[in-house]
């Protein structure tokens, strides 16, 4: 229960002697609640001076004054009771700052009338300091300074209490703490403190502490609580009394104690202060730490934005772009590797191996790995000597950079091997295929070659090569940093499918023999090319096929683009008198001639503008025309083709096959050239009728003797047998085109005239095969050629069959711009001859042993 006084008297609560009420609130000024004062003691609590009114010189202040010297006006009474006589007001002693404080203790301020407060108690709390002086709390502005009074009275913060506050009127600590707890003190007294109890500068008395009804209030915050003690000087033991021993000062005392040293203001009078202000000290620097809170906050909220960014990046990696980046992780970690089919055979019509393909290996170099002067040059040193490049090659391809170099791209197993066993780093090899061709340049020009991917580029490699190449596989491999692979972890995506074989119709050994004979023949005669064709009569059959000088597989990148060429095929000339048989046959057909019928043959004619001659000047001769085609004479060729005329010559021409491809499928096959027979010039059609003025190719002049050995069926020629798969199932070409071009009866006059030919009154009898019948006929012709954009040089020729009376083989040789002799009965009969020869034996096909008919060649024979 609160009674009038306000809180009971407790350490730290009421001064002792609160007057008759017994009030132990907070003092006023001069408010019954305060111990009564000694005489000669001033508001202050300090002894007077001589004057009785405080400090000499100082009036005291009137009655009814506050400590600013105004006129008290409270409406409380000294007891802090509302007073009687209705007084109001502001209560006196307000000292704000920039004020002159009251005069009170020597404290710089007036002293206060007794019965003034310093402000009107406010905030419930009962009168009476809730600390006495000395507290160290700032001057208590707004505190209640009277007995008795309910909590605060309202007052302006910052206004002085009464004389004998806690705090000084500035709000700062007072210097020194005092005695003016209760009757027990509990601190330790304030310098210059009296043996009876009152103190110094706080206007407090230090009297025996004063009794009420109240139970003792708690004491101050962070303060022990100290038992009571009797006696001015007897109080809290832990508070020193006069004249004792200071002890250490606590440190947060220090910055007040720097803050009363400030100057204070003078009295009402203008007089100064007591205390005169030293220079200030500096403060002891105080560890001021941060706020933890603060920092948790700040620090959450970074990491709050960090993890939100780590987030925000992960969602996009394992979610949005997830398949982005696994692609490209695939795409560095994984890699397709081909596994290459193995390319199929080209063998001749026995199953000899004409192109086949190897186990190779291909030796690759790192530069990223191979990095120094010293490992390259070793490096380099070694694999040139294996694999005899220069090495120059070698170290630039240390110099292009990059992780992988071809070095070689087709090594033989064992050098590769040899290669490995040095155990470079940078040097590696993989497995793969190569073609090879054992017989050297054996058909060189037919067969082809293939590039360094396996592609054919030219020949049969080139127009078979969907069928010899088959299917590559394919499959996934994992490879580290460094490009090795990682074991366990291919993925075959596709099995590979070797490719399938191509079997010729070409005899390996009739094409040794047969492109030897026009190869030393070409070199013989200094000419510029030359080609040789061996048919098999009954089943048109390409036998052989040479072409000098020939390709060397081997070495393809030696030899010139022009060389790559199958000429049987592509360089297309005048026949020249070998197509003296077509206009025999359509003379013979027509019926306008007949074998023994009779010409008188000069040895010139003229044509429209030009004159044609002979081979030879002769005087004017009676041949027949068995004579005029075993003599090769052209005056007497162009005599039988008047009698046929040009359209029916110009349509067995046709018949036999020119203007038209032979139909053998091989790369660059040419048709020739035919012109129409309305658009032949005057001349023009008589030059026909012996081979000039028309454009053919070996194989197509070899086509016409087949036809006419084969009782006039020509057959289209073949050069492939068949084909094998990759399980090794054959399957052999469909049979060749047969068409009746002539009679039988037309062929066989033909073939006795050729058969004359051959004999010794014939131009071909350098080609005659002892113990063999043997028909042909013998080519001269000018070579148009382009380079001189006209006619230069010759085209020397030989074609026939044998045995004539029983036809097997037909065999073909041109030469073309010989240099040593031009005839064809010289330059390329020979070589009839001994590639015939051959061949008859390798087929092992006997002499017939019959002899062969008579032929007249002269009228009156």
């Amino acid at each position: 229960m609160r009674d009038a006084g306000g809180r009971g008297p407790g350490p730290g609560r009421g001064g002792s002697g609160g007057g008759p009420a017994g009030n132990p609130g907070r003092r006023g000024p001069g408010g019954p609640s305060r111990t009564g004062r000694p005489p000669g003691q001033d508001g202050t609590g300090r002894p007077s001076r001589q004057d009785g009114s405080g400090e000499p010189g100082r009036p005291r202040r009137p009655e009814g004054q506050g400590g600013d010297g105004r006129q008290q006006g409270s409406g409380r009474d000294g007891a802090g009771r509302p007073r009687q006589d209705g007084a109001g007001g502001r209560s006196g002693g307000t000292a704000r700052p920039g004020r002159q404080a009251a005069q009170g203790g020597g404290s710089g301020r007036q002293a206060r009338p007794e019965g003034t407060s310093g402000k009107p108690g406010t905030s419930g709390r009962q009168g009476g300091s809730g600390k006495q002086g000395g507290s160290g709390k700032p001057g208590g502005a707004g505190k209640q300074s009277g007995s008795g009074a309910q909590g605060r009275q309202g007052g302006s913060k910052g206004s002085s209490q009464g004389t004998g506050a806690g705090s000084q009127g500035t709000g700062r600590p007072r210097q020194e703490r005092t005695t003016g707890r209760g009757g027990g003190q509990s601190g330790r007294p304030r310098q210059g403190a009296s043996q009876d109890g009152s103190t110094r500068n706080t206007g407090r008395p230090t009297g025996p502490r004063t009794t009420g009804s109240r139970a003792e209030a708690p004491p101050p915050r962070g303060r022990p609580r100290q038992a009571p003690a009797s006696g001015p000087s007897q109080g809290n033991p832990t508070r020193r009394g006069p004249g004792a021993p200071r002890g250490p000062r606590n440190p947060w005392h220090a910055p007040f104690a720097q803050m009363l040293r400030e100057v204070r203001p003078g009295t009402g009078t203008g007089e100064p202060g007591r205390f005169r202000p030293g220079p200030p000290s500096r403060p002891p620097a105080v560890l001021r730490l941060g706020n933890p809170g603060r920092r948790i906050s700040i620090g959450l909220i970074g990491m709050t934005f960090v993890l939100s960014i780590f987030a925000g990046r992960l969602i996009q990696l394992q979610g949005l772009d997830s398949k982005v980046y696994a692609a490209k992780a695939a795409e560095q970690r994984i890699r397709p590797e081909k596994l290459p089919a193995r390319r199929g055979a080209i063998t001749d019509v026995n199953g000899h191996e004409l192109a086949l393909t190897l186990e190779a290996r291909e030796i690759f170099v790192d530069p990223g790995v191979v990095t120094t002067p010293q490992q390259r040059d070793r490096v380099a040193t070694a694999l040139a000597t294996e694999l005899g490049v220069p090495k120059e090659q070698i170290m630039a391809k240390f110099a292009a950079g990059g992780r992988y170099q071809q070095v070689a791209a087709a090594v033989d197993p064992v050098i590769a091997q040899r290669i490995m066993d040095r155990d470079f780093k940078g040097v590696g090899s993989k497995h793969r295929y190569r073609r090879d061709y054992p017989g050297g340049n054996l058909a060189g020009t037919l067969l082809g070659f293939v590039g360094a991917d396996g592609s054919g580029l030219s020949g049969l490699e080139s127009t078979y090569n969907k069928l010899l190449a088959g299917r590559d596989g394919e499959q996934l491999v994992e490879t580290g940093i460094e490009g090795q692979r990682i074991p366990m972890t291919g993925n075959t995506l596709q099995t590979p499918v070797n490719g399938g074989s191509v079997r010729l119709t070409i005899n390996r050994d009739i094409q040794w023999a047969t492109q030897k004979a026009i190869t030393d023949q070409v070199k013989a005669v200094g000419a510029r090319t030359g080609s040789a064709i061996v048919l098999d009569v009954q089943s048109g059959h390409v036998l052989a096929m040479a072409n000098a000088p020939e390709l060397d597989l081997k070495n393809w990148q030696k030899t010139a683009p022009e060389d790559w060429v199958n000429r049987s095929v592509t360089d297309v000339f005048e026949p020249g008198s070998t197509n003296k048989v077509i206009t025999a046959a359509a003379a013979l057909e027509s019926g306008a001639v007949s074998p023994d019928s009779v010409f008188s043959v000069r040895d010139n004619i003229r044509c429209a503008d030009q004159v044609l001659r002979d081979s030879h000047p002769h005087p004017v001769e009676r041949l027949t025309f068995s004579g005029v085609v075993a003599t090769s004479s052209n005056v007497g060729t162009i005599l039988a083709a008047q009698k046929v005329g040009d359209q029916k010559l110009y349509e067995m021409l046709q018949r036999f096959g020119f203007g038209a491809k032979p139909g053998t499928g091989l790369p660059g096959e040419e048709a020739g050239l035919l012109p129409d027979w309305r658009k032949w010039s005057g001349s023009q059609r008589c030059t026909v009728a012996y081979g000039q003025g028309v454009s053919v190719t070996a194989l197509q002049t070899a086509s016409v003797y087949q036809t006419i050995a084969n009782g006039g069926v020509r057959v289209t020629p073949q050069i492939v047998a068949g084909t094998t798969n990759g399980e090794g199932d054959f399957t052999p070409s469909a049979p060749a085109a047969r068409t009746r071009v002539i009679g039988q009866n037309t062929a066989t006059q033909i073939s006795n005239m050729l058969e004359a030919a051959v004999s010794a009154e014939g131009t071909g009898n350098l080609a005659a095969i002892d113990g063999y019948r043997v028909a042909g006929k013998t080519g001269t012709a000018m070579r148009y050629d382009a380079r001189c954009q006209g006619y230069c040089g010759y085209t020397a020729t030989f074609v026939g069959f044998a045995p004539a009376d029983k036809p097997r083989l037909v065999v073909l040789a041109v030469v073309q711009d010989p240099h040593r002799g031009y005839y064809g009965g010289e330059i390329a009969a020979p070589v009839f001859k001994k590639v015939m020869t051959f061949a008859l034996k390798s087929k092992k096909i006997p002499p017939t042993g019959t002899r062969p008919p008579a032929v007249r060649i002269r009228a009156g024979e």
